[in-house]
């Protein structure tokens, strides 16, 4: 008797949309911040602050995955330290940068990441950027502009904040490379332990002091749980299932939730010109996920680590 002839094979798509609409809700966190961190780091250091928070965040994952870091292997760990000094030093370099630079200008820079990461995939992975991720990046560099940009001029600020931008596309193609589902909060907690030591380093303390009463710890609770703990451990699944250009350009929507907030919160106004840079970063979002070649893209280097 002839065996059965197998029938076709299902393939599973990679849940491409869940990835973007969960990478898009990790960036309104991000930007849902600028009001309430503006109030707290005028209480208390930037680095220290920072070091607070990816503690917390740090202690907060560690809880609920005691194990997921003991499940990496010697080489996910060794990824997630690089990609931890990567994070590290894009916040470190902005703030930096800040003190220099003002705050429009710098959000502009920081957010061109979105040219670094096309730039940094193609170099490091030798991988084509299509037509389509290339349109995206020139409209939503053009949105970020009209965004936050008034007035220009380059010096030591606008170069540390540059280097940011650079460490930050870094970061996102890492992420893209080394992440797996599987080993998402593992990643995570070793990212963000980094992200602790290097801020704590540059605080230029050798222990940090406790953050004061008033208004601070509100801060610290609301950026280490919404905007580090869940923000970066939804970013290291989504970056999973994502291309590097493709996250990058939903993640500069995050000037866009910080303008929303802005005004729903802070009690900021917004004129024509940041309104139509909000709907050309949305338009690049859209064009890049509705292109049908930008697919996801697999591990190709977590076996070398």
């Amino acid at each position: 008797m002839a065996e059965p002839v197998p029938g076709p094979t299902a393939v599973r798509r990679p849940p491409t949309l869940a990835a973007t609409l969960a990478l898009l809700a990790a960036t309104g966190a991000w930007g849902s911040t600028f009001v309430v961190v503006k109030n707290a780091i005028a209480r208390m250091p930037v680095m220290e602050f920072l070091a607070w928070r990816f503690a917390i965040a740090t202690v907060l994952l560690a809880l609920v995955r005691p194990r997921a870091v003991a499940r990496l292997d010697r080489g996910g760990r060794r990824a997630g330290v690089v990609l931890g000094v990567a994070l590290g030093a894009g916040y470190i370099t902005q703030t930096l940068g800040l003190a220099t630079t003002p705050a429009s200008v710098s959000g502009f820079i920081t957010g061109m990441f979105v040219v670094f990461t096309p730039l940094t995939a193609a170099l490091l992975l030798r991988r084509p950027v299509g037509r389509t991720a290339w349109t995206a990046v020139a409209v939503a560099t053009v949105g970020l502009a009209l965004l936050s940009l008034h007035g220009f001029s380059l010096g030591w600020g606008e170069l540390l904040t540059l280097a940011c931008a650079l460490a930050f596309a870094l970061h996102i193609v890492g992420l893209g490379e080394w992440s797996t589902p599987a080993d998402a909060v593992g990643l995570a907690v070793v990212q963000l332990s980094t992200v602790t030591v290097l801020c704590a380093a540059c605080s230029g303390r050798g222990l940090l002091r406790p953050p004061p009463v008033d208004g601070v710890w509100v801060a610290l609770a609301l950026t280490a749980v919404a905007a580090t703990a869940v923000a970066f451990l939804v970013q290291t699944w989504a970056q999973a299932h994502l291309a590097p250009t493709r996250a990058a350009i939903v993640m500069t929507m995050e000037p866009v939730f910080a303008g929303v907030f802005g005004v729903w919160l802070g009690g900021d106004r917004l004129g024509s010109r940041p309104l139509l840079g909000g709907a050309l970063v949305l338009a690049a979002m859209l064009l890049v996920e509705i292109d049908p070649r930008a697919q996801t893209l697999g591990p190709s280097l977590g076996s070398s680590w």
